[in-house]
């Protein structure tokens, strides 16, 4: 199925099943972010809560779309909505270009039939928002004061500024990966006849 896809492009129905995927994705992405609000901890491992819980959207694209693009196209959606809320800084559009790109990379050299190589593909999806909290270790002082301008309580800042350390820089990076990985294999237990049918083993 995936071979004779490549040499075509995404169709009106591909853009609407990416489209489908990328407001599930997006929902997962905006309960964690309003439950971010509650404890600094909790935004930052963020990434990892959202890629443990997105593996559905994410991974049932995969096997729907099996052509080049979905996953930047997706990326892109997610990341623009949020720049253009005013709801992040530039960091998350490109670090949500970046992973795209790599997730990409990954789908392609496994010909996009893979079980592994969209698992390695949502890893490096899943990378691209820990554009959220990173502008925390890039320009620490000048986000601090983004944030607060926009009224974030002074206890949530000085709680922020205690568990932002360079070993929780290391857990950022860490958690969405391992979520990931959970992620997608939780989605192929609940969804094997999906995956079977679509030819993804």
């Amino acid at each position: 199925m995936a071979s004779n896809n490549l040499n075509r492009g995404l169709t009106g129905k591909d853009l609407i099943t990416v489209g489908i995927f990328s407001a599930l994705y997006f929902v997962i992405n905006f309960i964690f972010m309003l439950l971010g609000g509650l404890h600094p901890l909790i935004w930052i491992l963020m990434p990892g809560f959202i890629a443990l819980f997105s593996g559905i959207p994410f991974m049932l694209m995969c096997a729907k779309v099996q052509k080049p693009w979905a996953v930047l196209l997706m990326g892109i959606i997610t990341g623009l909505i949020y720049f253009v809320t005013g709801q992040f800084t530039v960091v998350i559009l490109v670090t949500f270009v970046i992973s795209c790109s790599l997730a990409e990379l990954a789908r392609a050299v496994t010909k996009y039939g893979s079980f592994q190589g969209n698992t390695a593909a949502f890893v490096l999806f899943s990378l691209g928002m820990t554009g959220s909290p990173l502008p925390l270790w890039l320009m620490r002082d000048s986000f601090l004061s983004q944030i607060s301008s926009q009224g974030i309580p002074a206890d949530y800042l000085e709680t922020l500024k205690a568990v932002s350390s360079p070993a929780m820089l290391f857990v950022l990076f860490a958690a969405p990966v391992v979520g990931a990985i959970f992620g997608a294999y939780i989605t192929r237990g609940m969804f094997k006849k999906h995956f079977v049918k679509a030819g993804i083993v």
